[in-house]
């Protein structure tokens, strides 16, 4: 036997070794594809806001690809639609990992998406990267969290809705879509309230079902009880609703200077099909913004707004927060592969852990123990072209928390 024959069958043997033990193969030495999975809903409700995010996910790998892969190797993206399906978000996690053999998914919007697909993880030990902002109380070894928890947006966000800057509120309208994000948000923001000295009389909670679009009663609603009182909206409303119930404050007449509406799922891609104008001065509170100056940003903006032309995408040409998560996540992803020499999930999960990256929003974001990011905050007020100028910023990097001290910590957790 020469020496290349015997080196190929060390190389077999190692590679029949891998697949036999690992959910995924360790990195061979042929320099083979890595498979990763794109889970994001590309039709119904959600398809607003996620189209986007599997674009940037398409985007970011065709960069690092050209750039010479993840440790030379190429990554292949395998792209599913989930359909705003909760319950199909796990049948196709479990087909990526399962049939496909992904690496890693990157995907989900909403909360109860994200739920469904984690007991798919946790029995196929997969990986999965979330890019968008959440409630918290949460931490489990399966899923990396990019997007905010609630002390890197609801917290902050509320505490300038009450300063001068603010505007002073006294009343707090919480309105949002009927599930766990938005349910479990508000807990946390009249925990938060409570601490503040804030009655539950000047606390509203309102919720509408997925897809809803007529809030005419409840915008009529949330002027009543603002009614000589300084008031705001916080909004966790999602996807396509946020554009009828936006239509409808201007409709309604009401301005950001008569009640300030902070929306935290609402970003640039979606302000782009909205009519901004009755809007300016209305607030966002996130990670990032398109707005944000540094050279950082400028390649990022340019990337995408050049990738959207290329391909001849129907996405608006502007980049967002949960865009900038998920653009974060592939590279974190990458750069542990890369240190843990596999794409065995213990060993990249392990590698991750202290993985830095230099983000588009000018910060060196960290990965915590806890899976988290350690990232700014910012605060944002609409402008008439559709952009934010930031009006507050954290005085640097904000640690994600696991665990919300103004609820009660889970007895499983």
């Amino acid at each position: 036997m020469d020496r290349r024959t015997a080196l190929k069958t060390v190389g077999a043997s190692v590679a029949a070794a891998a697949a036999s033990s690992l959910p995924f193969p360790a990195i061979a030495a042929k320099k083979a594809p890595i498979k990763v999975g794109i889970l994001h809903s590309l039709s119904g409700t959600m398809a607003i806001s996620e189209t986007a995010l599997k674009d940037v996910d398409l985007m970011t790998i065709a960069q690092i690809n050209a750039a010479g892969g993840v440790g030379g190797h190429m990554i292949e993206p395998v792209v599913v639609d989930p359909a705003s399906n909760w319950p199909l978000f796990a049948e196709k996690a479990r087909q990526l990992i399962a049939q496909d053999k992904v690496a890693a998914i990157f995907g989900c919007w909403t909360s109860v998406s994200r739920k469904s697909v984690l007991p798919v993880l946790d029995e196929l030990n997969g990986l999965l990267f979330y890019p968008v902002q959440f409630e918290g109380q949460e931490q489990n070894p399966h899923v990396v969290y990019t997007g905010a928890a609630p002390n890197q947006q609801a917290i902050p966000a509320t505490a300038y809705l009450m300063s001068q800057d603010g505007g002073g509120a006294k009343r707090f309208f919480l309105l949002g879509t009927d599930y766990v994000y938005p349910r479990t948000t508000n807990a946390i923001l009249r925990g938060y309230l409570h601490a503040k000295g804030v009655k539950d009389a000047d606390i509203r909670e309102v919720y509408t079902p997925f897809g809803f679009s007529n809030y005419q009663n409840i915008v009529a609603d949330i002027k009543k009880f603002a009614a000589g009182v300084p008031t705001c909206v916080i909004s966790t409303i999602n996807g396509d609703s946020n554009v009828p119930f936006y239509k409808e404050l201007g409709n309604q007449g009401i301005k950001a200077t008569d009640i300030p509406v902070v929306g935290f799922s609402v970003a640039e891609q979606e302000i782009a099909g909205m009519d901004a104008k009755p809007l300016i001065g209305q607030l966002t509170a996130w990670n990032y913004f398109e707005s944000l100056k540094g050279p950082n940003n400028a390649r990022f903006v340019k990337a995408w707004k050049d990738y959207v032309k290329a391909k001849g995408l129907k996405d608006y040409a502007v980049t967002d927060d949960p865009m900038e998560a998920s653009y974060i996540g592939i590279h974190l992803w990458k750069q542990a592969v890369e240190k843990a020499g596999s794409t065995h999930v213990d060993a990249v999960r392990k590698a991750l852990v202290g993985q830095k990256f230099s983000a588009p929003s000018g910060h060196v974001v960290e990965l915590l123990p806890n899976q988290y990011l350690s990232k700014p905050v910012y605060i944002g007020q609409l402008r008439g072209d559709g952009q934010f100028d930031v009006v507050w910023k954290s005085a640097g990097l904000v640690p994600g928390e696991s665990w919300s001290r103004y609820i009660p910590k889970p007895k499983n957790a």
